[in-house]
């Protein structure tokens, strides 16, 4: 057992996903990928005049720590998902449904709370905007009981360090409510960092309508693309948390005190803020979609009108030059002179003469050209 908490960054390696899930398993039966993380288990125990938070090697340690001081209020913490005996274990101490634990392993649930005797079972998705400019989410799940909180999450690595530094400094009002307000403030928390992540989406949309106007490109549009897919991804993550704080509101005040549906009042229009801004950008990108279709036609039809008064202006060139290519001769056979027969073919100044002309006909009509506006830029 170690005395600090420390995060250690790992690399995100995804958990046993909804397309993974055996046939004709027994329900509730836990089978997690091969590629969990090892899982690391920390308990924060507090109340309003002490706090401690402790990272356990065992889930035995952790366990005895946390039945020593039924007093205090706990945060059981587990990351990673690879080890099925300790999750069976916890199950059972916890009293969690296997079905519910089932659903924390799968690692892809929508957003949801349930309720079993007067405890709830929620389930969040963390969401961060990644360098990729990809919607990266992962799963929260949450068990409420008398005077504890039980999270797990497959990765070492979350969004709740404001969390655990205001109940390490006991800054507000969290180590004096009860649990059910801990489980509260994780649900603030993570609904808290949607925003950032929609501005950086909303940044990067920007960028893309800049370059929109300065050099199209087929790859810009792939770009377009992809993140109006994420865009639409993150629509189906907000839809479900709206949807779940506002059961949560509806729930009994024996289970929700009306004291604490006031707070999640304060996260229900959060999430209908979300759900704007996701409108919002959806419309927008699906716009620059349509701008950069529309600015890719405008470009060509720049270069068909290039092309075509090129053709326009060498129509008159090859007549001429074709109508001086015809072979008649000035002679007959037998020396007769056939007057009709390009008598300017033997003129001494005929070829100069048909240059300056056709010169001039250029001449013309890129004046012309130039009259009607069509060489203009703009």
């Amino acid at each position: 057992m170690s005395s600090s908490h420390t995060e250690t960054p790992s690399n995100r390696i995804p958990t046993k996903s909804i397309f993974e899930r055996g046939v004709g398993q027994k329900p509730g039966s836990l089978s997690v990928s091969k590629d969990a993380l090892p899982p690391r288990l920390f308990l924060v125990s507090f109340d309003e005049e002490s706090h401690q938070a402790l990272e356990f090697d065992t889930y035995e340690d952790l366990w005895q720590e946390f039945q020593s001081k039924p007093e205090m209020r706990h945060w059981i913490d587990v990351r990673g998902y690879g080890d099925v005996g300790l999750l069976e274990r916890m199950t059972q101490d916890f009293k969690i449904h296997p079905l519910q634990m089932e659903d924390v392993i799968n690692d892809y649930q929508r957003p949801k709370v349930e309720e079993e005797h007067n405890r709830l079972f929620i389930v969040s998705r963390m969401v961060a905007f990644t360098a990729e400019h990809t919607i990266e989410n992962d799963q929260l799940s949450i068990f409420t009981g008398p005077n504890y909180v039980v999270t797990f999450q497959s990765d070492y690595e979350d969004c709740l360090d404001p969390l655990r530094e205001r109940i390490r400094i006991g800054k507000g009002s969290i180590r004096r409510k009860p649990a059910m307000y801990m489980a509260y403030a994780m649900l603030d928390v993570v609904m808290d960092h949607y925003f950032p992540a929609m501005a950086q989406l909303g940044e990067y949309a920007e960028e893309l309508e800049d370059c929109l106007f300065d050099s199209p490109s087929k790859q810009l549009l792939s770009q377009i693309l992809d993140l109006k897919r994420e865009v639409v991804k993150m629509r189906r993550i907000v839809w479900p948390e709206r949807d779940k704080i506002n059961e949560i509101l509806r729930m009994d005040e024996n289970l929700i005190p009306a004291d604490l549906k006031i707070y999640f009042k304060d996260i229900y229009d959060h999430a209908v803020q979300l759900i704007d801004l996701v409108d919002n950008y959806k419309e927008t990108i699906s716009s620059l979609a349509d701008l950069y279709l529309s600015n890719v036609s405008n470009r060509m039809n720049e270069v068909m009108k290039v092309l075509t008064m090129i053709s326009t202006v060498f129509i008159p060139l090859s007549f001429i030059v074709g109508l001086y290519g015809m072979n008649f001769s000035r002679e007959s056979p037998n020396g007769k002179v056939n007057p009709l027969n390009m008598p300017e073919l033997y003129h001494p100044y005929g070829y100069v003469t048909l240059l300056g002309l056709m010169f001039l006909v250029v001449i013309g009509m890129v004046y012309y050209f130039y009259r009607k506006g069509w060489l203009s830029k703009d």
